[in-house]
């Protein structure tokens, strides 16, 4: 759970008006991507980075530009509100990361696992993983991580959920469990 002195106060909507809102937390949760292929998914996950004050990590060769005219042109208005790092490798993002939160953890997103988000313990500070669109992490990462694996269950017959969706899911679960959206206020 989240204490009084891991959290500061949120940054105001620029229109002025109240919103429900909720403390920062001063240890973020990490959302990686690993090899994202659709701007659209990475722009949504950007936002939503963003709106829970999470770090995003992109990870090895991306399937779009993110220099500042192409953010601008996808009216990414946001993205200047993004803590994002961009790593060659998903070694090189492991790296990073250990040194960023030495305490914090992996969990592997995968339509393959045996265990639900539901049933991982998750911590602030703690990175969650997920591949891309068409085909997920790769069969070597999951193996190599078949431990800290989750997936979310679906209940029809399609194979996986949308990419953007799957990381909010999982984005607002970790901030259930952590504590961050104990005490939501009007700010």
């Amino acid at each position: 759970m989240s204490s009084p002195e891991d959290t500061k106060p949120p940054a105001q909507a620029s229109d002025g008006k109240p919103r429900l809102r909720g403390p920062q937390p001063t240890r973020p949760l990490h959302i990686v991507l690993v090899e994202p292929e659709i701007p659209p998914n990475t722009g949504n996950i950007a936002r939503l980075a963003a709106a829970t004050c999470s770090a995003l990590h992109l990870v090895g060769r991306l399937g779009f530009r993110i220099d500042d005219q192409a953010v601008r042109r996808a009216g990414l208005d946001y993205w200047h509100l993004v803590d994002l790092s961009v790593h060659a490798s998903f070694d090189a993002f492991l790296a990073a990361f250990c040194v960023r939160e030495p305490e914090g953890r992996l969990f592997l997103f995968t339509a393959h696992a045996a265990r639900s988000y539901l049933a991982a313990d998750f911590r602030a500070g703690d990175a969650l993983v997920f591949g891309k669109e068409s085909s997920g992490l790769s069969p070597e990462l999951v193996a190599q991580y078949t431990d800290r694996t989750v997936g979310i269950p679906t209940l029809g017959a399609v194979r996986s959920l949308n990419l953007a969706n799957a990381a909010s899911v999982a984005v607002y679960e970790a901030l259930r469990q952590t504590g961050a959206l104990s005490a939501p206020f009007q700010g």
